[in-house]
């Protein structure tokens, strides 16, 4: 961005904040609390619902648990979770599809073969 541009964006923003009585202690302070609140988030689903795991679970966790979806698949901590190991000990060796033209475009669209 050009620093013009920017130069125009800031003197908008201070307009708009003098217009509503908004002061830049009051951003900052709004902004730590986002960061704080953000700090203590525990699970977010991929529409960015988040949930600190403490108290009831809100409808999105109910309705993802409820279809199936374990809640550690939500976890944000960057943990892998025992399904993740169960994958990676799959024996492929008895796949119907292997070599078969649907296991090759599935691999090629993957970036595999």
């Amino acid at each position: 961005m050009d620093e013009r541009k920017r130069e125009s964006i800031v003197a908008y923003l201070r307009r708009r904040m003098a217009e509503f009585g908004i002061e830049p202690q009051d951003i900052a302070s709004s902004i730590a609390a986002d960061q704080e609140r953000m700090r203590s988030v525990r699970y977010r689903d991929a529409f960015g619902h988040t949930w600190d795991g403490e108290g009831a679970p809100p409808q999105w966790v109910v309705q993802a648990t409820s279809a199936g979806q374990s809640l550690e698949h939500f976890s944000i901590n960057g943990k892998p979770t025992q399904e993740s190991a169960k994958r990676d000990g799959v024996d492929w060796r008895n796949d119907p599809f292997a070599g078969t033209r649907l296991a090759t475009q599935k691999a090629e669209r993957l970036g595999v073969a």
